[in-house]
């Protein structure tokens, strides 16, 4: 039989029991003093608590302040509380930590009961939403030891005590929506509310809202895109946790519980969004534009587009950018089947060797192989064989299997195509579509291609001649025309069978004639085009007479620039595209305007898109108005280069400028005949599809206003009726192009 203790005994054990239990919380709060002064490893320091870092996402901004897409490594763009729809906010406290605004951080009455419940093989987590902010801010090492495990689980704790004191509850619950993990590439609420519903966080409505906090337990089981089914259920679970803390009435979770995911998924990509050509050429000049002018973060480091959450706002309007890749796309498709069916019964590739063995050398396929140090041999080998590849068609891609060396060839007949439009009035790019997929083609063909310009050229020396006192309504023989003086003697040939007799300036440049720009040349020379073409914004162009009919290489980009001097009263202004660039917090880092720069009479650029206007109303360009019914004064020039490799269309309007160009990736491949090659048939159509939305949308505000006439007049007789009267009736009068 037991025998009781007496009271002398109890109060001794008491003692020790107590004495143990006041020297393990003791020892307890040494050692989390110890780990708080960083005697087991460095803690986040004052100031990293108040300046936490996380990967955020850069944002290019359109002129309307939409998105055009996003520079990163983890895709996070951070949002305030009040950008955050209350949907989500009650979805996360109810299902992750349903005392949040209670506890200081650490919720030692839950963390007993999950204890208790692990104890008894129940197992849950019992991190609260402060102490997960600070492991997704701080986040531990993989792979630790049970030791390790338990003294990083403490500071933790330490973290989240820190965080609490610093930050209010809204505060806390923010920063943890902007880093944490939804799968796909979307971090942060924001990323996730548009790569899954393609919505903002504000307008996530309850579903939304329960399906992206249920995937918090686990993105991969419960992802919405992998395992539908189970991410539905997981929702329901979200919002039944809402209505158990009374965050959702019965009612609301009866009548959600039955509808679809309703998913919207946009993949998050480098290249997702809208303008990617123009948003990697922005990327570079960026970095050149923060290098050259020394502008780094407050401690001296560079700054990194990929992590450092700017603000990069843009000229591009959005709206006229989505008009540009569908007007392109529309086209492109109906091209490049007449493309190749101009070829059926022939061989495009016959003499072309040559070609498709630098299509080889310029692949990636071949520069990973030389990399692996297989021979010569080895690589053709490879090319020749058989392989599962994936392809870009208009139609989608494509997997497939084929040899390498056929999808050489295969890209050689694939037209390319590039287009920018921008306001002559302070030189903002608006859109800016650099090739036809960014995906398999990287390559920039508005600003960093340059090809032979053809026929838009010919502007420069009119605009040159009409300077030197030429009217639009003078007459030349319409003959050919040898030029001396600079080297071999030059007699350019004229595409097509020329127009008979004496023509008007003006009807050369509408029919785009070439005897009669080449007499142009002779009584100007080539000294003052070069001058004003570069002037203009086109640089190396060499002061030789062929220049007249373009060939020169030059880029979209300046060529653009070069047309917005006639739009805008002979005001030059180089095309810009980035505004201003601010940090996170909206510090300003660097920003820009426009450099006007007057380089011609006013009433010389308005006589010279009065003769661009003769282009469209009765000139090569005139399938704008008669085929696709755009009836507005625009002022375009054609251009098509020998063999019809590259295809041009320039057009303007007091408003817009555009420049298109078509063409294969290689000169040697081209289209057959200029009927189908001229720019009127490769580059014009797409123009057409691009300002006819434009002008359908009164937001934008294009109006179809004409060319405003210097208040001063105009010297120059652009009157061909007056003119004639002072030429005694020799100049032929052309009433079709309206002078």
């Amino acid at each position: 039989m037991n025998k009781s203790l007496s009271a002398q005994e109890t109060k001794r054990y008491s003692l020790v029991i107590w004495k143990i239990l006041i020297g393990g919380i003791a020892l307890f709060a040494i050692f989390i003093s110890m780990i708080g002064l960083g005697l087991f490893g460095a803690l986040p320091s004052f100031r990293d608590i108040e300046h936490p870092k996380s990967n955020q996402a850069s944002e290019i901004i359109a002129e309307d302040g939409r998105p055009l897409g996003t520079y990163f490594v983890q895709n996070r763009s951070n949002v305030t509380y009040k950008d955050i729809s209350e949907n989500v906010i009650n979805g996360l406290i109810a299902t992750e930590d349903t005392r949040f605004k209670e506890h200081s951080g650490i919720d030692f009455k839950r963390t007993f009961t999950i204890i208790g419940y692990n104890l008894i093989g129940k197992k849950q987590g019992a991190s609260t939403i402060t102490q997960q902010l600070a492991k997704n801010l701080f986040p531990r090492e993989s792979n630790l030891n049970f030791f390790s495990l338990v003294l990083t689980k403490f500071k933790e704790w330490i973290v989240a005590v820190k965080l609490e004191r610093n930050y209010t509850k809204e505060e806390i619950i923010t920063m943890y929506l902007n880093t944490v993990d939804f799968g796909n590439q979307a971090y942060g609420i924001k990323s996730a509310a548009r790569v899954y519903f393609n919505t903002t966080p504000d307008k996530l409505t309850i579903t939304q809202a329960a399906t992206l906090v249920g995937m918090q337990k686990g993105i991969t089981m419960y992802s919405p895109t992998r395992h539908p089914e189970r991410s539905r259920n997981r929702r329901n679970t979200v919002m039944a946790m809402m209505v158990k803390s009374e965050l959702l009435s019965q009612q609301e979770f009866n009548e959600q519980k039955d509808k679809p995911l309703d998913l919207h998924f946009n993949a998050a990509t480098v290249n997702d969004g809208v303008a990617p050509y123009f948003r990697s050429v922005l990327k570079n000049d960026i970095k050149t534009i923060f290098q050259e002018q020394g502008i780094t973060k407050p401690d001296g480091t560079p700054y990194d587009l990929d992590r450092d959450g700017l603000k990069i706002y843009t000229t591009l309007n959005y709206d006229m950018q989505v008009y540009a890749e569908e007007a392109q796309k529309e086209y492109m498709k109906i091209l490049q089947a007449q493309f190749i069916n101009s070829w059926k019964g022939r061989n495009p590739f016959k003499g072309k060797e040559l070609q498709i063995e630098q299509g080889i050398k310029r692949s990636d396929r071949y520069k990973s192989l030389k990399l692996e140090g297989k021979s010569d041999e080895e690589i053709k080998e490879d090319f020749n064989t058989k392989t599962e590849m994936t392809i870009f068609t208009w139609k989608g891609n494509l997997d497939t299997v084929m040899k390498p060396i056929d999808s050489v060839r295969y890209y050689k007949m694939l037209l390319r195509n590039a287009m920018m439009t921008m306001d002559p009035t302070n030189g903002h790019v608006k859109a800016w579509v650099g090739g036809i997929n960014y995906e398999h083609f990287k390559y920039d063909q508005v600003k960093m291609g340059t090809r032979q310009v053809g026929s838009t050229a010919k502007p420069f020396t009119y605009a040159v001649a009409i300077e030197n006192g030429y009217s639009p309504c003078y007459s030349v023989v319409n003959t050919p025309v040898t030029i001396d003086g600079y080297g071999e003697p030059w007699t350019p040939r004229n595409s097509g069978k020329p127009l008979p007799g004496s023509i008007t300036l003006q009807k050369a440049l509408a029919y785009s004639q070439n005897y009669v720009t080449a007499y142009l040349m002779k009584q100007v020379g080539p000294v003052a085009v070069s001058n004003l073409a570069t002037k203009m914004g086109i640089p190396n162009v060499p002061p030789y007479p062929s220049i007249c009919l373009g060939t020169f290489d030059s880029s979209i980009f300046n060529m653009v620039g070069a047309y917005g001097a006639f739009a805008n009263k002979g005001t030059y202004t180089k095309p810009i595209y980035l505004l201003r660039i601010e940090d996170k917090n909206g510090v300003v880092l660097f920003s820009q305007k426009e450099i006007p720069k007057p380089i011609m009479s006013e009433e010389v650029a308005y006589v010279m898109t009065r003769m661009l206007k003769g282009v469209v109303s009765n000139g090569t360009g005139s399938r704008l108005n008669y085929k696709y019914k755009v009836n507005a004064p625009i002022g375009a020039k054609t251009g098509t280069t020998q063999n019809n490799s590259d295809g041009w269309f320039m057009a303007i309007t007091p408003q817009l400028v555009t420049g298109i160009w078509t063409g294969c990736e290689d000169r040697a491949f081209h289209f057959i005949s200029t009927n189908q090659g001229e720019g009127a048939n490769t580059a014009l159509p797409i123009f057409a599809g691009f300002i006819k939305r434009v002008y359908a949308n009164p937001a934008l505000k294009i109006s179809h206003a004409d060319f405003e006439p210097p208040k001063s007049g105009v010297s120059i007789t652009y009157d061909c009726n007056q003119y004639q009267q002072q030429e005694e009736g020799t100049t032929e009068l052309d009433e079709k192009l309206g002078f």
